[in-house]
């Protein structure tokens, strides 16, 4: 399999073209995935198989010569830290349980179920079987990160499995090595495997806080002024190849440990030009993701694979209708945050990434230089049998999975993080729907954050931080802080550069309603609306209640007749289609409001007002309305 590793060919004058074909795919694929709303890892599969062996021959083992296992390590390292880096601890803490369980718990499980389901469907050794349990349990940002992309999830469920996927890669890497140093090569046992992981943990995780502490000095001295963001942003890089490079030293694998705490730290530690410095990270990161996914890709031996025969299908299907499931429900087993359908979200979509394929590859170059080529083929072949289906299967479908359970609710964007803006974003959430606000000021933020809100940190008149809180993805704008005219300019934004069609805002100042109106916001009068409210309060006190206390046990809500099956038919035809515990309030038809009679008949495009119990609304909603 891995024959011609002891005679290298002369790569010298054929390398250039491999990597500029390499890396201009990756780039193709990048615009291609963002246009068809694919994970990018999906294509870079397919890619990586075309130009390698079984396709083209373009790119082989050979090709990198001894410098693959260097090439790689330092992808991974840039890529772990990268991650680690966006991963602030606030974010963490919002989903403290669900991530700590999804690495510790639901690790063991995967990892021990793999080795169970190796070493009976594949008859392999115990060793092996443990090695192949380890490596597969990690995920990684490698995948994860490009179906986050494609996927808009609630925050907590973002960063339960972005956390999951950077820690997971870190344990996955170094129980492997140890694994396969000290009972498959020397067989030392299990206290000397434990005592193993642990030093080269300890390890990592002192080369990450020692370059950590190097670079931040190095940042807020005089060395590096302030507004010079691309020192910044070459000093943070640095310390990502810093870290694994030092810690590599030491002792293999401990490097990824290295670049994650490094990036952890880095990331948390209110560095100044930290948003370019993201900015030019995920760029980095783009372009190296698909440099090394591509390439270890191409070095799929699916001969490998078909020798494996039934059982590498049975351990596909163990791992990903068993294993993942059960791991996944065991770290949001009473979560109440998190949904049925979020919880299935995370059942169905664990991919693995860059870190087995790596670790497999190199572990099966050495079993085959010591003579044990059959090891080395069962090795490699179910790593990448998994690899192979998880990201055609649950990387590739993964937006449709998504909007099959409903996890991407609607967003609406909200500017402003004051007590208007918190207050609306509550009564949002409590209806199911994703809410991003975006604040500039740095305390008004950080108390949003711990009140459980998915906050932005920016200027909402500024088109790049309304990019960043996913204005292209939302359905609803609204501004609602106490300056007419950063609500206009954001307002202006939103309809005439990102598209968005229902605007709404907050107007002050009475005289401005006529200018918002003009660009087609709707305006709420702050003056009007709180008369009205107080109004409500002294002639309708019941009604202004139950309206105000809307939540768990009863809703309103209105939707557009979309049902075909449903429009022409009249109240009294429809009464079967209306669920108990609802009814019809009010038909809105061309601008015009009324309240139906038994009679009345509902057309296509009616919009329709339901008043009743929570789940009852929801279901009609869903009938009268099942078309986006």
């Amino acid at each position: 399999m891995y024959g011609g590793y002891n005679n290298p060919i002369d790569v010298s004058s054929s390398l250039l073209p491999v990597v500029a074909a390499i890396l201009v795919s990756g780039l193709v694929v990048q615009l291609l995935a963002h246009r068809l709303k694919v994970p990018s890892v999906v294509f870079y599969l397919a890619i990586g198989v075309v130009l390698g062996p079984e396709v083209l021959g373009l790119v082989t083992l050979d090709t990198f010569g001894d410098g693959l296992e260097i090439i790689v390590g330092l992808s991974v390292a840039i890529i772990v830290f990268e991650g680690a880096f966006a991963l602030q601890v606030d974010r963490i803490r919002r989903a403290s349980t669900v991530s700590l369980r999804l690495v510790t718990v639901s690790a063991l499980v995967m990892f021990l179920g793999t080795a169970v389901a190796v070493r009976f469907l594949e008859g392999s050794t115990w060793e092996i079987a443990l090695l192949i349990g380890a490596l597969l349990v990690a995920t990684g940002p490698t995948v994860i990160t490009p179906i986050l992309n494609v996927v808009r999830v609630r925050d907590h469920v973002a960063t339960a499995l972005e956390t999951e996927g950077i820690v997971n890669d870190v344990t996955a890497a170094i129980v492997a090595v140890v694994v396969f140093e000290t009972l498959l090569l020397d067989d030392l046992g299990v206290p000397a495997t434990l005592l193993s992981f642990l030093q080269r943990f300890g390890v990592g995780v002192a080369a990450g806080v020692l370059a950590t502490v190097v670079i931040y000095l190095l940042l807020e001295s005089e060395f590096v002024p302030e507004r010079d963001v691309q020192a910044s942003q070459f000093l943070v890089l640095a310390a990502a190849i810093g870290s694994f490079a030092a810690a590599e030293a030491v002792a293999a694998e401990a490097g990824i440990a290295a670049a994650a705490t490094s990036g952890m730290l880095l990331g948390n530690l209110g560095i100044d030009n930290r948003e370019e410095i993201e900015r030019f990270a995920e760029n980095t990161t783009l372009v190296v993701l698909s440099f090394v996914f591509i390439s270890l890709a191409a070095l799929i031996d699916v001969e490998a694979i078909l020798g494996l025969g039934v059982g590498a299908i049975g351990l596909v299907l163990v791992v990903m209708l068993v294993l993942r499931p059960l791991g996944a429900f065991i770290a949001t087993a009473g979560v109440e945050r998190f949904t049925r359908a979020e919880r299935l979200f995370i059942a169905a979509v664990g991919p693995r990434g860059i870190i087995p394929a790596s670790v497999a590859t190199l572990f099966a170059i050495e079993l085959e230089l010591a003579g044990n080529v059959a090891a080395g083929q069962l090795l490699v072949g179910t790593v990448f049998a998994v690899i192979f289906a998880t990201v055609a299967i649950e990387a590739g479908m993964a937006r449709q999975i998504g909007e099959y359970l409903g996890v991407s609710p609607m967003r609406t964007i909200i500017i402003g993080g004051g007590r208007i803006g918190r207050a609306l974003a509550t009564r949002l959430e409590n209806r199911g729907e994703f809410v991003v606000i975006v604040e500039s000021d740095a305390d008004v933020v950080e108390r949003a954050r711990a009140e459980g809100y998915t906050v932005r940190e920016g200027d909402g008149s500024e088109a790049e931080a309304l990019r960043k809180a996913g204005i292209e993805d939302a359905k609803r704008f609204v501004t609602t802080t106490a300056d007419d005219d950063i609500n206009l300019l954001a307002c202006q934004l939103a309809i005439t550069k990102f598209d968005v069609e229902s605007v709404y805002s907050r107007v002050n100042e009475p005289e401005n309603v006529d200018a918002f109106e003009s660009i087609g916001v709707e305006a709420i009068d702050a003056t009007t609306a709180t008369a009205v409210a107080i109004d409500d309060e002294i002639e309708r006190p019941a009604l202004t209640h139950w309206m105000n206390e809307l939540g768990d046990d009863h809703d309103v809500q209105e939707v557009e007749v979309t049902s075909e099956r449903l429009a022409g038919k009249s109240i009294r035809d429809l009464n079967a289609d209306i669920p108990d515990g609802t009814f019809v309030a009010v038909v809105s038809r061309d601008g015009e409001n009324h309240v139906p009679s038994a009679d009345s008949v509902l057309e296509y495009g009616d919009h329709v007002t339901f008043i009743g119990d929570t789940d009852a609304v929801k279901r009609a909603m869903e009938r009268f309305h099942p078309h986006d």
